[in-house]
C-alpha cells in the first residue's frame, strides 16, 4: 500500500511529544491509513509511519480496544489489517445503502469449486475436473475470476501447458483469513462430508 518514495517530511519517532502523546499519535496514524486503504495493510507498511520502538501489533491492538462499541472493527486478514464493519449490521447495510456488487452471493458448488482450488493450488481445469468428476464451466472460473477471488498461477514453460488457478487476497478478505493456513483441516471437512478432494 505504502509507496516507495516515503515522504521525507514525515517525523516517525515524534521525540518532541510526551510517551503516551507519542503512542496515542502513532494509534492516530495506524488509523489513518487504515482508513484510507481499500485493502489489508502489512505490518511492514504500517512500520513506515512509526517511530522504530513502536510494536505495530500493539498499536493495532489498543486501536482495536478503541473501536469496541463501535459498528466498525479492525479485522487481521490476508497478511495484514483492514477497517471493515461488524457483521452485526451487515443486515441494516443491506437495507439501506447499494452493496450488490459487495456479496458474494455463491452456491454451494461454487465454494466448494473455491475450496479446491484453495487447498490444490495451483490447480488446472482438469485438475479440477478429477475432484468433482465433471468439466468446470469456463463461466464458473470466469464468475470467480471476475470477483477477484481466484487468479491465474503459475504456468509450466512448456508450450501450450494449461493455466492454473490459485486464490487472491480478496479470497483470504472474503472468508476472514489470515493466510491460507487458517483453512479448515482438510479432514476435519472431510468428516463433515465436505470433500474438497
Amino acid at each position: 500500500m505504502v509507496k516507495d518514495g516515503l515522504d521525507t517530511e514525515l517525523d516517525r519517532e515524534l521525540s518532541d511529544l510526551p510517551p503516551e502523546l507519542r503512542w496515542r499519535e502513532w494509534m492516530r496514524r495506524v488509523e489513518a491509513v487504515l482508513f484510507a486503504s481499500a485493502s489489508p495493510v502489512p505490518r511492514e507498511d504500517l512500520a513506515r509511519i512509526v517511530g522504530q520502538a513502536a510494536s505495530v501489533d500493539l498499536l493495532v491492538e489498543n486501536l482495536a480496544a478503541d473501536l469496541e462499541g463501535r459498528a466498525f472493527e479492525v479485522a487481521q486478514v490476508a497478511g495484514g489489517w483492514i477497517f471493515r464493519t461488524r457483521s452485526v449490521y451487515a443486515p441494516a447495510i443491506r437495507a439501506a445503502a447499494d452493496v450488490g456488487d459487495q456479496l458474494l452471493d455463491l452456491s454451494e458448488f461454487d465454494v466448494a469449486v473455491l475450496a479446491a482450488i484453495a487447498y490444490h493450488q495451483p490447480i488446472t481445469r482438469d485438475g479440477l475436473k478429477d475432484i468433482f468428476g465433471k468439466d468446470i464451466s469456463r463461466d464458473l472460473i470466469g464468475r470467480l475470476h471476475a470477483r477477484d477471488l481466484i487468479g491465474t498461477g503459475p504456468r509450466s514453460p512448456r508450450r501450450g501447458a494449461p493455466y492454473t488457478f490459485v486464490t487472491t487476497e480478496q479470497f483470504l478478505v472474503a472468508f476472514d483469513l489470515t493466510s491460507l493456513r487458517d483453512l479448515p483441516d482438510r479432514e476435519q471437512l472431510e468428516d463433515a462430508g465436505l470433500a474438497v478432494g
